[in-house]
């Protein structure tokens, strides 16, 4: 089957000499992986090595067996040319945390529209503002929004958040019901836009204390969900 769709670029990695094993999220078919032949060597090829950076949005023209095994892409070109986000030092150090989340969180060979023009309008959001501090932070609440287990505030009010169960409660019930400080200041990105929530002021520990709990609230609702490598850049550099 020939399909033909925009695609977010995962992961990819080198296989062999000259071949990459692409992984890209389609708007049209979920989560696909690809082997890629000869790119690493190929100069003049319509499909090159440089397409597969991370989080890179193409329009790809792909052939799809689905049979479990790696498709190919037939055509390739890139759709939005970032300007700054394989630049700048620290949305670089962005880009590889969201394409780590992005790894451990999208699992399944499943159509998500909703997901992947939150996650094209997102990236195009990042390259073009600089004032980006919290925004780890605000992408990975908004995620769960996409991925079906966004906080419920109905008693948002109350002083614990109950992390297995996603809900605010007035009394602790087990070990992951958490409060304090950096649960106050999380209760202020619930809601707000992109633009808003990076005028929130955080601390460096306070940044990193929401950050870790948002990670273990990753880790309880998704099954197989990894804390990203790139997590320790991050933290030094948002400080």
């Amino acid at each position: 089957m020939i399909i033909n769709s925009r695609a977010i670029v995962i992961h990819s990695i080198r296989y062999g000499e000259a071949d990459l094993i692409v992984t890209l999220f389609t708007k049209t078919d979920g989560l696909k992986s690809y082997l890629q032949r000869g790119v690493l060597k190929s100069k003049k090829g319509k499909i090159r090595s440089s397409f597969f950076q991370p989080l890179t949005v193409l329009e790809i023209e792909a052939s799809h067996k689905n049979k479990g095994t790696l498709e190919r892409i037939k055509d390739a070109r890139v759709v939005s040319h970032y300007t700054t986000l394989h630049t700048d030092y620290m949305k670089s150090a962005l880009v590889f945390f969201v394409s780590d989340i992005l790894k451990s969180s999208i699992q399944e060979e499943e159509t998500n529209i909703d997901l992947f023009e939150y996650l094209e309008t997102t990236l195009l959001w990042l390259d073009t503002h600089d004032n980006i501090a919290n925004f780890h932070i605000t992408f990975l609440i908004k995620l769960t929004q996409y991925l079906g287990f966004f906080p419920e505030l109905s008693q948002k009010e109350e002083a614990y958040f109950n992390l297995q169960e996603g809900v605010f409660q007035s009394i602790s019930v087990n070990p992951y019901c958490v409060s304090g400080s950096h649960v106050l200041l999380f209760k202020e990105f619930l809601g707000t836009t992109f633009e808003a929530s990076m005028n929130i002021k955080l601390s460096k520990n306070l940044r990193r204390e929401i950050l870790a709990m948002l990670l273990v609230y990753f880790e309880l609702h998704l099954h197989g969900f990894k804390k990203p490598k790139s997590l320790s850049v991050l933290n030094e550099i948002f400080k």
